[in-house]
């Protein structure tokens, strides 16, 4: 049976300490080690990701990249208060979230030319997710799990128009599932005013995205890519309770249990924009890449219930009015010999959401990120890679409707290890 993922008044999507919004950038050995910046230098297997336009100018052979990559997501620390819907008034609410750790898989591969000219790239990603737990009883009110998990496959056509010039297109399928738990306890009635918890998935949806990458000179490079908005339509059922005073008073809205019928909320994976430049100095490459993530889209999130009184306490839209958001990546790679290449990179990643509607579940900022990461081949046709990425944001402090005080401890740390094959 399908079950819905909702929320309450703050909801939203999240991996809040990895990167502003609830996008995962680094979906390759080498956009880890690179912090992202990793794009119009693009010519391995995970090309068919980061830059599907630029499979044309590769060697022409097959090549593949699968890895691993661990997460790990701190403890975040609030100081502060928290609006209590029993009491209706703000409580003294000092916590630390729970700490969490992932492992999750990637796959990518570019295909020999099938006609000259033209080159075919699959990747297997996870473009976006979210993982956030408290335990303290001012938290759970809004946010006492809130997780999601989004898969995608891309297919990708390069064509090579000039001997510089390259052109691609990209179509995608994307899964989401996740779940949703959030409480708060009436001690004075020795009830919950409302118990919510919640799972679901989407069906799959569809997307897609074009590229281009022109060389002006052979040791530059300047690419950009587009990718669409897509929305993810989750929908199923619930599980909970609601004992809620109306007001003016009058009996209360009993509800226990909520109808299992369900309903649904749609999400968006905002569109994305990127140009980029990389230019190679012998053995050492220079890479630049500015992105932009179009989350202004993003304005309200409305989760429909089939439970007629469900809707009424829970289902009014809430206001989200995130902003477009820029990140700016810079990488430095060097070819010691052969058989090693190593990699540094650093990027400033702006937050796009709006102290008004900061929550629990989304305790973001602006952020920076600092990475470090090395390929050895054993043989010309085999490379291992490994690479770790480190993230840490600012304080932030809040004054809004359902919060008063300041998020600290904002940080995390990541580990790619992956094996390249070439034939």
């Amino acid at each position: 049976m399908k079950k819905i993922i909702v929320g309450v008044a703050s909801s939203g999507l999240i991996l809040n300490a990895l990167a502003s919004g609830y996008k995962i950038p680094e979906q390759s050995l080498r956009s880890m080690g690179s912090a992202a910046a990793y794009f119009s230098s693009a010519v391995s297997a995970d090309a068919s990701f980061y830059n599907p336009a630029n499979m044309s100018f590769m060697e022409d052979k097959k090549f593949t990249e699968i890895g691993l990559r661990y997460i790990h997501l701190g403890k975040i620390k609030f100081e502060g208060q928290a609006y209590d819907p029993v009491a209706q008034t703000f409580i003294i609410s000092n916590a630390k979230s729970k700490a969490e750790d992932f492992y999750v898989p990637y796959f990518h591969f570019v295909g020999s030319s099938f006609i000259e000219n033209a080159r075919l790239g699959i990747s297997f990603v996870t473009p976006a997710g979210l993982s956030k737990r408290w335990s303290a009883k001012g938290q759970q009110y809004t946010a006492e799990e809130f997780t999601l998990e989004v898969y995608e496959l891309d297919t990708s056509v390069s064509y090579k128009i000039l001997e510089n010039f390259s052109v691609a297109a990209t179509g995608r399928l994307i899964y989401a599932k996740g779940k949703v738990k959030y409480k708060a306890f009436n001690p004075l009635a020795n009830n919950y005013l409302y118990r919510i918890d919640m799972e679901g998935d989407s069906s799959l949806k569809t997307g897609w995205g074009v590229s281009a990458s022109y060389k002006p000179l052979n040791n530059l490079t300047v690419s950009t890519i587009y990718r669409s908005k897509v929305d993810l339509d989750i929908s199923g059922s619930v599980d909970g309770n609601l004992n809620i005073p109306p007001n003016p008073p009058k009996p209360a809205i009993n509800r226990n249990p909520i109808s299992p019928d369900g309903g649904d909320v749609s999400i968006p994976l905002p569109a994305e924009w990127k140009v980029g430049a990389s230019y190679k100095l012998d053995k050492t490459t220079l890479e630049f890449t500015f992105e932009r993530t179009f989350w202004s889209k993003y304005k309200k999130l409305d989760f429909n219930f089939a439970d007629p009184y469900a809707e009424t306490v829970l289902g009014t839209p809430k206001d989200k009015n995130w902003k477009d958001s820029n990140a700016y990546r810079f990488a430095v790679y060097h070819t010691y010999n052969p058989k090693l290449t190593v990699m540094a990179g650093f990027a400033y990643d702006e937050t796009p959401v709006p102290e008004k509607t900061l929550g629990f579940e989304l305790p973001d900022s602006d952020g920076y990120i600092f990475s470090l990461g090395g390929v050895y081949s054993p043989k010309n046709n085999l490379e291992i890679g490994l690479a770790g990425l480190y993230v840490t944001k600012k304080d932030r402090t809040v004054n809004n409707s359902k919060i008063k005080g300041k998020f600290s401890d904002l940080n995390a740390y990541l580990i790619n290890i992956s094996v390249g094959y070439k034939f």
